[in-house]
């Protein structure tokens, strides 16, 4: 993988696929928006797509990753899909209270709750 590339360690295990964010801070637009890609590639390739979205590694979010998290979001809703988010740092995970995105995620504190989740 490039090094101008955003790095994204893709596991699959029990029909989920779980992604972990290599980088400490998405924050630039092209990183997001070349993540925002990749992210929308799996999810089309894997139907209908149960995506985990691991944030243990990310200690700063930017307001257009959250937009391109609502669009993937959506994007696996229509596929059929779920999208679940995990390990979200406390002052990252502020943000999405502030913006109301924790009711729009599905959130967990830990990577086995969710996708202990994916089988209910």
């Amino acid at each position: 993988m490039p090094a101008d590339r955003p790095e994204l360690k893709v596991t699959h295990s029990d029909g989920v696929c779980v992604v972990e964010f290599a980088d400490r801070k998405i924050l630039e637009e092209l990183s997001i928006n070349q993540i925002g890609e990749e992210l929308t590639r799996l999810a089309e390739q894997h139907q209908p797509t149960n995506l985990l979205l691991n944030f243990k590694n990310v200690e700063h979010l930017s307001s257009a990753a959250l937009g391109m998290l609502i669009t993937l979001h959506k994007r696996i809703v229509d596929l059929g899909g779920q999208l679940k988010l995990t390990d979200i740092k406390p002052q990252i995970y502020e943000v999405f209270k502030i913006t109301r995105l924790n009711k729009v995620f599905d959130i967990h504190d830990s990577a086995a709750k969710a996708k202990a989740s994916f089988a209910k």
